[in-house]
């Protein structure tokens, strides 16, 4: 079994594979003031109550944008699973080459979405993970990883709209059926699904007459907000949401 660890801004995904198949997942909220143990405390549980035997996880893989939790999650892997985390980062083999002005820029969460369509899908390929940040990374006919686009996310929006305003309540973020919306929260709930829906399709619709005119593109959705945009879009078609962990257990295997 492959213990594998999602660090984001707002969410951490875990997942545990027998051989290829994903056996557990769990999203947690981020916590910056968590410590290891009482990270433990909940994993630990959670582990149990899905009848896995930390004994039998003979790998960690962990990619983090929170620098603060490496520590915190390497820790736990030393502590209760009894294994070296790898982490994903300078020096780790992940089979995509990066063409970028500089590549430690790039978000490991991004390399690792990268790394698991070039294993499972086809390319080029366009990502679009809908995360604290809404991100579109780009890979070339080639496999080379070439660039992307960073939007704040779309529950970051609605929550920055309701805390920047002194009326404008927060919304949950769902799919609409009108445009035109008759009260507040349907006005604003409105404005978010068709504004992001809208800065969706129109981003993928220039990155590929600006890079695949000749070409058709494998487009891939992902993240937790993801599923909210899929039938309503005109460009996403697919949805993943273990792309992350699966390119986790892409690079692991490049690793071990």
């Amino acid at each position: 079994m492959i213990f594998a660890v999602d660090i984001g801004n707002t969410n951490i995904v875990i997942g545990v594979f027998d051989k290829n198949e994903i056996i557990f997942n769990s999203r947690l909220a981020t916590d910056y003031q968590k410590t290891t143990d009482e990270y433990a405390a909940i994993i630990m549980l959670l582990l149990k109550n899905s009848n896995i035997e930390p004994s039998n996880i003979r790998g960690v893989i962990i990619s983090s944008v929170v620098p603060q939790l490496v520590y915190t999650f390497t820790k736990f892997s030393k502590k209760y699973l009894s294994r070296e985390a790898l982490v994903v980062g300078p020096g780790i083999k992940t089979g995509v080459p990066i063409k970028l002005e500089n590549p430690k820029e790039v978000g490991s969460d991004r390399i690792v979405n990268a790394a698991a369509v070039l294993k499972y899908y086809r390319y080029p390929a366009i990502i679009v993970d809908f995360g604290t940040a809404t991100t579109f990374d780009v890979i070339n006919e080639a496999g080379e990883y070439i660039g992307g686009v960073i939007c704040p996310g779309v529950k970051l929006s609605a929550t920055i709209l309701h805390q920047k305003t002194a009326k404008l309540p927060e919304v949950e973020i769902e799919k609409c059926d009108k445009v035109i919306g008759t009260n507040t929260i349907s006005s604003i709930k409105s404005g978010i699904f068709f504004g992001y829906l809208s800065l969706v399709d129109g981003i993928i619709e220039k990155i590929i007459n600006e890079k695949f005119k000749e070409l058709e593109p494998c487009i891939i959705a992902t993240g937790g907000l993801g599923s909210v945009f899929m039938g309503e879009s005109k460009y996403l078609k697919r949805y993943d949401p273990n792309l992350t962990l699966n390119g986790l257990k892409v690079i692991y295997e490049k690793n071990s």
